[in-house]
């Protein structure tokens, strides 16, 4: 399922039902300095990180690498590259332009600040066609998952199989891996060629993790324990994330230790992510999510908040297992949410991804040990951890 995540791994601990929310990590000597608990902006309001140098970050990140990809996808035979510009947002189902969101950009900015932080800006300059590579093989990723999951939205429109069927998003996703492997063969930067091995063993990783997804969700509900969970979001979510950042730091010729580091960082930080992502799921805003509210429950998914609930062994995890084994109805999610939240499920998501967040500051500063070099990674990933979609 691929290498572990850090030495600094904690084991995963639950609270008791009702339980007080996880309180912030103890900060790592040398660790850079992070404000407010995980899911909150720095005043400890729920949402996202407005006005944060990530927002800077993310947009700059988008400029740069969007050309990148638009020419990439040009080059795409006509019914392909129609698939591909309507999943980024570029075109509606009919082919004319449109102007909808092609996501938050959060592993290009990865790519581009990890670069920075250790080669300055010439680094970053350089990254730009790894980190429109790594937007690829993220996008392949969502096109397929839709798929497998029968997700019907995505970015506030329908998703791309809903529209033009399974096959053809299928047929897409596999030319955004194509496209990706091709901008990393034709990079002539020396760091090209172990970047592109680099991604290609994520891919495969993240094919293991979305494997083992796919093989949980056959099982029942009790069946299923954190360890295994947590394992699949780390290939499934973690892994990307930490490759962002090592490609990143080879493109600023960093050695080995310190891109094994970035690999680390980008993996806990990662799984933070998913933790706050599976939390959103359950209870989050549509409006700001894009997606119906409940959707992980009522498709009786087995996120992180809810297998954290079923291993309570509270009362409320025996409910829940009852509740599970129904049929979906859309009365029943608000319940279910509650059911999961009395089980303990979100205060212990909460609570483990502050300690996740906590492993990642001690990989930033092993890779990166001056703090202001530091800080555009620090604020990637106060952002993906403080968001509410």
């Amino acid at each position: 399922m691929g290498e572990s995540l850090t030495e600094s791994r904690t084991e995963p601990t639950l609270p008791a039902p009702g339980g007080q929310p996880g309180v912030e990590p103890r900060r790592a000597a040398g660790a850079p300095e992070r404000q407010g608990p995980i899911g909150t902006q720095r005043d400890g309001r729920p949402g996202p990180a407005e006005g944060h140098e990530a927002v800077m970050l993310l947009n700059r990140a988008r400029a740069e690498v969007d050309p990148v990809l638009r020419a990439a996808l040009d080059s795409l035979p006509g019914p392909l590259r129609r698939i591909a510009l309507y999943h980024f947002g570029w075109e509606q189902a009919d082919g004319t332009p449109a102007e909808g969101g092609s996501g938050k950009a959060i592993r290009p900015a990865l790519v581009l600040a990890a670069a920075a932080a250790r080669g300055g800006p010439e680094a970053r300059a350089g990254a730009v066609r790894a980190a429109a590579a790594v937007e690829l093989v993220h996008n392949f990723t969502l096109l397929h998952d839709d798929v497998m999951d029968r997700d019907t939205t995505r970015r506030h429109r329908p998703t791309a199989w809903t529209v033009f069927g399974d096959a053809d998003a299928i047929l897409a996703g596999d030319t955004l891996q194509a496209l990706a492997l091709r901008l990393l063969a034709q990079d002539p930067h020396p760091a090209a060629t172990a970047a592109a091995a680099r991604l290609a063993d994520c891919v495969v990783e993240l094919c293991a993790g979305q494997h083992a997804d796919t093989a949980l969700e056959r099982r029942g509900p009790t069946e299923v324990t954190l360890d295994e969970v947590l394992a699949m979001a780390e290939a499934k979510t973690g892994a990307l994330l930490g490759s962002a950042c090592a490609i990143g730091g080879l493109y600023a010729g960093a050695g080995d230790a310190e891109v094994a580091a970035l690999d680390a960082f980008g993996r806990e930080a990662g799984l933070a992510f998913q933790l706050i992502d599976d939390v959103i799921g359950i209870w989050g805003d549509p409006r700001r999510t894009g997606k119906p509210v409940g959707a992980d429950l009522a498709a009786r998914k087995k996120s992180l908040p809810v297998v954290a609930a079923f291993a309570s062994g509270t009362p409320a995890a025996a409910e829940l297992a009852e509740l599970y084994a129904r049929p979906s109805e859309k009365e029943d999610l608000e319940h279910l949410a509650l059911t999961v939240e009395r089980a303990g499920g979100r205060d212990w998501a909460q609570s483990q991804a502050a300690d996740r967040m906590a492993g990642a500051m001690q990989q930033l500063a092993r890779a990166v040990p001056d703090p202001e070099a530091a800080g555009g990674l620090l604020a990637l990933a106060e952002f993906v951890t403080r968001r509410s979609s």
